[in-house]
């Protein structure tokens, strides 16, 4: 199977592959690279054939082409048409003896053009298809850098939605495929009590994302996704009720989850399934499906902490979680509210000598230009009149043999005012020898509009569950002062902040 193009794409664009037309800054086009000569991606900007954005270095700007008939198939079809009024055969097409297939039915559009780039979660965000309400990457970043997640680790996501969270969370969590069995030994020797405990093979821990979906139709589309996008070795996606059903996959092992992300409408009514034991209120009846008996499994890894993110729009909903957290014992709970802008910075220039530019206002920049280009303009028109009347009043003479008359006339064509695009050549002329970069008021503004939702993150912790046996492996890799006296010999200097060790140096 080929590697995914969102954690693996390559320096290429390669056929039958996700890739992404950057047509604006906030408008992205994605597209499935198909092997086929009649694909096409018609955009605002132009059309643009597939065989055209195979095998192209991402980042590369591709020009928009001009396809006959609109697609290259109904071309076809006007080319086997001509070659039948003409008396040529199937595969000629022009009497030479060449396939059609292999004539270009295209040609390099004066305008219009765009830039590949390779499939990113950030990208993606921008592009996916619409089926909920999407998190962005403002909120989702951020929720993954507060839940810790690294290579490795194993996410679980309640209320896929469009799946912008997903690809993300994927990509956080990859550190390889998992067919791979084992990747590399960790060797070394455990000093203690001198005795060699030899080398250790370490098998490698593969990253994995559990999203379930409570709709049908949303939880198949997004396996679609995920399987067209490679992911489906990362990415395990079900369609489940997280109230009812918890979150452990039938005919599976546990998730064993590090981190938790619910995205849900009423996320307190799940979190009686994300314990280490069962709470008093789960039902553990006998199902009425099958008629087995109900046992209770954790989604949650036993041996680490577990950080859990809830995303609720409104904060009648933040505060029955907190109280169900309260409950189940969450500590260390916080609530973060997100506002995203995109801040605009660039320079302002104004006045006169920046008319025909191209980003400016070439408007007056004070009063005092304005009246000097007002005087400006009446004193060449004023000059070019009184050499109008001169030139008249010297008539009877002829043009050449007189001199006189020559000069008035060369003396109004050179006081005439300037046409605008004179005027406009000059400053184009002049801007080549200024430092426009260093002109204006330096000044930023927010845009009008952001692409977020209004959204209340709320964070808990989880610890690890801490047993008697734990707590004779601690006592045995760390001994106390106690246990060292005991031994007969107190550990060198005391220990510092322990009572008894400060009593044994006294």
């Amino acid at each position: 199977m080929a590697p995914s193009p969102f954690l693996s794409p390559g320096p290429t664009s390669q056929p039958n592959s996700l890739a992404l037309l950057a047509l604006r800054r906030d408008q992205l086009t994605a597209i499935n690279l198909k092997d086929s000569p009649d694909a096409v991606t018609n955009t605002r900007f132009g059309s643009f054939p597939h065989k055209t954005l195979t095998n192209v270095p991402w980042g590369t700007q591709v020009r928009a082409y001009t396809v006959h008939g609109g697609h290259a198939k109904g071309s076809k079809k006007r080319k086997r048409a001509a070659g039948k009024e003409s008396g040529h055969g199937k595969g000629e097409a022009n009497g030479t003896g060449e396939n059609e297939e292999d004539d270009d039915d295209i040609e390099a559009a004066a305008t219009g053009f765009a830039h590949l780039v390779p499939p990113t979660p950030e990208a993606w965000t921008v592009s996916l298809p619409h089926r909920t309400q999407v998190v962005y990457t403002p909120d989702y970043s951020y929720v993954l850098q507060r839940l810790k997640v690294r290579p490795g680790d194993c996410l679980v996501e309640a209320g896929s939605g469009s799946g912008s969270f997903t690809h993300a969370a994927a990509r956080a969590v990859f550190n390889g495929y998992g067919s791979q069995a084992f990747e590399g030994n960790e060797m070394g020797e455990k000093e203690g009590d001198g005795e060699d405990v030899g080398r250790r093979r370490k098998r490698k821990k593969y990253g994995h994302v559990y999203s379930f979906e409570y709709h049908e139709p949303r939880a198949k589309c997004l396996q679609k996704e995920i399987k067209e996008h490679g992911l489906e070795d990362v990415v395990t996606v079900t369609n489940r009720d997280v109230y009812e059903d918890g979150f452990c996959v039938e005919g599976a092992e546990e998730p064993k989850a590090n981190a938790v992300f619910l995205d849900l409408p009423a996320p307190w009514m799940a979190l009686k399934h994300l314990s280490r034991s069962p709470p008093e209120k789960l039902d553990l009846s006998i199902d009425q499906q099958n008629g087995d008996a109900r046992t209770w499994r954790s989604p949650l890894d036993p041996r680490r902490t577990v950080y859990l993110c809830t995303f609720s729009p409104c904060i009648e909903q933040v505060q029955r979680t907190v109280e169900a957290m309260r409950q189940l014992g969450w500590v260390d709970i916080a609530m973060t509210e997100l506002l995203h802008k995109r801040i605009d910075v660039r320079r302002e220039r104004v006045g006169l000598q920046e008319e025909g530019l191209r980003g400016v206002n070439a408007n007056p920049a004070t009063v005092e230009e304005a009246i000097e280009r007002l005087r400006e303009v009446e004193a060449r028109t004023s000059r070019f009149f009184e050499a109008q009347k001169e030139s008249k009043s010297s008539k009877g003479a002829k043009e050449e043999a007189d001199p006189l008359k020559a000069e008035v006339k060369h003396e109004a064509t050179r006081m005439k005012p300037l046409s605008k695009k004179q005027r406009l050549d000059t400053i184009k002329e002049q801007v080549k020898e200024r430092k426009i970069w260093k002109e204006g008021r330096l000044v930023h503004r927010t845009e009008p509009e952001m692409k977020t939702h209004t959204s209340y993150l709320v964070f808990a912790v989880l610890p690890r569950s801490w047993t008697q046996e734990d707590e004779e492996n601690a006592a045995r890799e760390w001994p106390t002062n106690v246990e060292a006296k005991k031994g007969g010999k107190p550990p060198e200097g005391g220990s510092e902040g322990n009572v008894t060790g400060v009593k044994a140096q006294q």
